[in-house]
């Protein structure tokens, strides 16, 4: 039987498993997917070695960018991005194992988000700096948004969570949070912001999707801004590396 899984450490949040569940019972697809919870990205290795049916993976945080040396190739959407969210698998006839880094996160967030954008939405902000934010730049670009990441602490061409005043707020109408901040089980978290300068041109799109609603997009809605979750970039992302898998 052929398996698929997930890389990531901690996995507590994650949907993909009860994703592709549904997804291989619906279609009656005779595979499985597991969850690989490993705090270490070259801990790979040795799941590759244990698992000699596995064709793919998915790969999440906090090993999107850590796990690149340890493939063989890279797409050029993966290249682009410099980080991975796919591992493909291919095995050749003699034993060896060659793997495959893509990132289907570009394609998930870009369809996700384009029905949302207006006119007035010409810039955002990239609530941290990971290997997910990296898929968001990206796609903001392609869809002619101007960008700028905000982290902890102030760098060069990185605001603070400080610089964030509501004068920028009004510049920076799309706000995407790419940190765990406010993932289960911490959900009563949210980025540190002034929320009460947000308006209905507002958009707020947060990656996490677990839960539903997030505090992030809960007080953002209080001032009426638009909100929307990462449950349907995952489904979307998914079903990207499902085509990566099996073309």
């Amino acid at each position: 039987m052929d398996k698929y899984g997930l890389i990531g450490y901690p996995l507590v949040h994650s949907h993909s498993k009860d994703f592709f569940a549904e997804k291989f019972e619906r279609e009656g697809i005779d595979a499985v997917y597991e969850n690989f919870e490993i705090p270490e990205a070259n801990m790979l290795m040795s799941i590759i070695r244990n698992n000699p049916t596995l064709r793919g993976l998915n790969c999440t945080i906090p090993h999107k960018q850590a796990i690149i040396p340890l493939l063989d190739e890279l797409s050029p959407e993966a290249q682009e991005i410099g980080a991975v969210n796919v591992i493909e698998i291919c095995r050749k006839d003699n034993g060896t194992v060659r793997l495959k880094g893509h990132n289907t996160d570009i394609v998930g967030f870009i369809e996700s988000i384009r029905p949302m954008l207006q006119p007035y939405h010409k810039k955002a902000l990239i609530l941290g700096t990971g290997g997910a934010s990296r898929a968001i730049r990206a796609g903001l670009e392609r869809l002619g948004l101007a960008w700028k990441y905000v982290s902890r602490n102030r760098k060069d061409n990185v605001f603070s969570y400080e610089d964030i005043t509501p004068h920028v707020l009004q510049e920076y109408k799309v706000i995407v949070n790419c940190s765990p901040v406010g993932m289960y089980p911490h959900i009563d978290e949210a980025p540190v912001l002034s929320y009460n300068a947000l308006g209905s041109e507002h958009l707020l799109f947060d990656l996490v999707y677990n839960p539903e609603e997030t505090e992030f997009m809960r007080r953002g809605a209080q001032y009426g801004a638009k909100v929307k979750n990462g449950q349907e970039m995952l489904q979307l992302q998914a079903l990207a590396s499902w085509e990566i898998w099996n073309p």
